[in-house]
């Protein structure tokens, strides 16, 4: 039987946001929000490459099962892409619903966040020690609900080649999906794609702000196994896992970070950006996604809880987005 697993990383290290620490609390609630049957609590250090292997080494013990992440910042993605990188190869499509494009280097980064980075650091170019081991190509991201793009972001999108999907088209993000999927590379004997070969070159140190953080108060919680007939009730989720891959084998990854949505709406964020989904927008594009392909992970980043309506928005929003996503 597919378990759900609900991974709770609340690394705030990572974010450029002055009011980041609230970051913590967000990844315990929205961990919180999720009916899992098994939880794991990632310990978190300053140091992102520390925490990054603790993350690799919850990811592994929970492989079977369909994981949910809950962040913290969005540098938390980082394993949980790579994994599913690693375990699907060319078949994976990484859909990134987020109001930034997450793709600047130390290089071109204004705050120099790693949460502004990480996208393009799994496509193998970012700081060391914190790039896919195992890269994306531009052709395996989708862009979804972006609006607020830096320049060096938007020359390497258009120079890669990255779909992207700003508003609230769910025609215009299955198609680009499909679109990934038919630039897979040629299959050999085996049914196993080449491997991929992503950029040879360094990438520089990263250039981040140095000053000491306050210590963590994360413990590391040994999985706990819940009621399983509890957690369907609440998700609506069943045994066996979702298998609609549409016949071309294209699995996706669905990433959301919550400024995503319109901060009209939604307030409980580091970083927001006028014009973004509502949250019934959102849920019906992720629903499309999740009727179309079968999706393998979703990572749910960047809640930093200021007021109860938000959290009580969250509260119904992340059941049925697990629902949508998850084994059913």
């Amino acid at each position: 039987m597919d378990v759900v697993t609900v991974v709770e990383v609340p690394q705030w290290r990572g974010s450029g946001a002055p009011t980041a620490e609230r970051l913590k609390e967000g990844a315990r609630l929205l961990a919180d929000m999720v009916g899992a049957g098994q939880r794991v609590r990632v310990t978190v250090e300053d140091d992102l490459v520390t925490t990054a292997a603790r993350v690799r080494t919850a990811l592994e013990q929970a492989s079977e099962d369909f994981v949910v992440t809950t962040g913290g910042d969005c540098g938390v993605e980082l394993e949980p892409v790579a994994a599913a990188r690693r375990r699907y190869g060319d078949r994976l499509v990484v859909v990134w619903f987020d109001a930034h494009g997450d793709l600047n280097t130390p290089a071109s980064s204004p705050s120099g966040a790693y949460h502004g980075m990480v996208l393009r650091a799994l496509t193998g170019d970012g700081p060391v020690g914190l790039v896919a081991d195992d890269p994306l190509t531009p052709r395996q991201i989708v862009l979804a609900g972006g609006r607020d793009l830096d320049a060096a972001e938007e020359s390497f999108i258009e120079a890669a080649g990255i779909r992207h999907v700003p508003g609230p088209d769910a025609t215009a993000l299955i198609e680009a999906i499909e679109l990934c999927g038919t630039e897979r590379p040629h299959e050999g004997p085996s049914g196993t794609a080449p491997p991929h070969e992503g950029p040879s070159g360094t990438a520089p140190p990263h250039e981040g702000p140095s000053e000491a953080a306050p210590p963590h108060d994360a413990d590391l919680t040994t999985p706990q196994r819940q009621d399983t007939t509890a957690r369907d009730a609440r998700t609506g989720i069943t045994a066996s896992r979702r298998m609609t891959a549409g016949g071309d084998g294209t699995v996706v990854y669905v990433h959301i970070d919550f400024d995503v949505l319109d901060p009209e709406i939604f307030t409980s964020v580091g970083s927001p950006a006028p014009g973004g989904l509502r949250p019934e927008e959102l849920l019906s594009l992720v629903r499309a996604v999740g009727e179309r392909f079968d999706v393998v992970g979703l990572g749910l980043m960047e809640y930093e809880p200021a007021r109860k309506e938000d959290q009580e928005l969250l509260s119904s929003l992340v059941t049925d987005l697990v629902a949508a996503c998850g084994p059913a």
